[in-house]
């Protein structure tokens, strides 16, 4: 294989002026602007029109994580605020088991003024679903990404996902340069979230409406959902000269094996919904390529490491992939591969399993752009030039695009 090529982070820069970024999100999902990229065509739509645009015998595919409300903010008697970001569950380390905890659970996390929190545990008083609740916040391991947190609460009854859901704040991101507000516990979230687990959105799903969804249905357009549970990572900056040297945060996935079948049988292409799902789509292609080479994969320790896809080989077909896959989760009997992902997608990477991307407009110098620049190549400065004379609103509440390459 030839030695990737340096990927110049200064490359994928443009000039974002803060006001371009939409602090707030539209009073109705679907009246954003909806930027259409059909193979070097550029053209203006409005999101509530996007089923005129999608391509004959595609299938969307939606990420249907929910936004937990990770900011859980405690203040010590000398009236030092420290929040509490969780990130990811610790012990039990599967979502569900830990959203359904009661009495203890241990979280990932970061924290913020940590400075102030010289020893013993934080206490934040709280009353969910009638029950008066005391939780307690002790340090535990701590390592260079973040550190794990012990809660304790005084209740056998009350659940972790309810104390977070009551007593916690919405996850915006940090470019918003705001707290968030109740108007954030609704709308950043898609209208179509199930499992809970991200602390980020998929953002390109904000602007679906239950009518859009009713066109999509009425026009007979195949929709399909995993989940991909956003971390944080999605917002951290590449600070490398290099974009190879940016170490890939890693996610959970969960893919139905329903899907995979239906996915296998389907004469059209993909169009993902938003990065996350590309990213899950893309991913699912190697783990089938290494099933195919009879790669010992335990299926708790399903995982693709970053820049593992350039060491594998390159002329699986995806119906082969699919299939394996399939095989996989019978013999393991499994109805949803769950698996890990520090998949980066630059510039110069083919993609095998996604042939139109809806995605909102990403932060100059960003992981996400860099996966922009490698499905449409050099015009991705075209749109991005376009979407800023014709004042399209930018980053999570900001406007949308359908991305179709060529050659799909």
């Amino acid at each position: 294989m030839d030695v990737p090529h340096k990927i110049d982070i200064d490359q994928f820069r443009y000039n974002l002026e803060d006001v371009r970024i939409a602090k707030y999100p539209l009073d109705h999902r679907d009246q954003s602007k909806l930027l259409f990229y059909d193979r070097g065509r550029i053209s203006q739509h409005s999101f509530s029109g996007l089923t005129g645009i999608i391509p004959e015998n595609a299938m969307l595919v939606f990420n249907n994580t929910r936004v937990i409300q990770a900011r859980l903010k405690f203040r010590k008697e000398t009236g030092a605020g420290i929040e509490i970001f969780c990130l990811e569950p610790h012990d039990p380390a599967e979502y569900q088991k830990a959203f359904t905890a009661t009495g203890s659970c241990s979280w990932k996390c970061l924290v913020g003024n940590m400075r102030k929190w010289k020893s013993g545990p934080l206490l934040l008083s709280s009353v969910v679903n009638g029950h008066e609740i005391i939780l307690e916040a002790v340090v535990g391991e701590r390592s260079r990404e973040n550190m794990t947190i012990h809660f304790h609460w005084n209740s056998e009854v009350v659940t972790f996902g309810e104390i977070i859901e009551t007593a916690g704040s919405t996850p915006i991101p940090p470019y918003l340069k705001r707290e968030s507000e109740e108007i954030d516990r609704e709308r950043y979230q898609t209208i179509y979230k199930r499992d809970p687990g991200s602390v980020a959105a998929p953002t390109a799903g904000l602007h679906f409406t239950e009518e859009v969804i009713r066109q999509i249905r009425e026009q007979g357009i195949r929709t399909a959902e995993i989940t991909l549970h956003v971390g944080a990572g999605t917002f951290v900056p590449v600070k490398e000269d290099d974009a190879r040297d940016h170490p890939m945060h890693a996610e959970q996935v969960s893919v139905p094996l329903e899907f995979l079948k239906q996915w296998a049988g389907h004469p059209g292409g993909l169009i993902a919904v938003g990065t996350t799902t590309t990213r899950s789509l893309e991913s699912l292609y190697w783990l089938g390529v290494k099933l195919t080479e009879g790669l010992n994969m335990v299926h708790s320790k399903l995982d693709l490491r970053q820049w593992e896809n350039e060491q594998l080989p390159q002329g699986v077909s995806l119906s082969e992939s699919l299939d394996a896959l399939i095989k996989y989760c019978r013999a393991q009997e499994l109805d949803h591969v769950q698996f890990s992902t520090r998949l980066m997608i630059v510039p110069g990477y083919k993609f095998r399993s996604v042939n139109g991307l809806i995605t909102n407009f990403h932060l100059p110098g960003s992981t996400l752009l860099l996966l922009i620049a490698a499905l449409i190549g050099e015009d991705w400065k075209k749109v991005y030039d376009y979407a800023l004379e014709h004042q399209f609103r930018f980053l999570s509440y900001g406007d949308s695009s359908l991305l179709l390459p060529a050659g799909n």
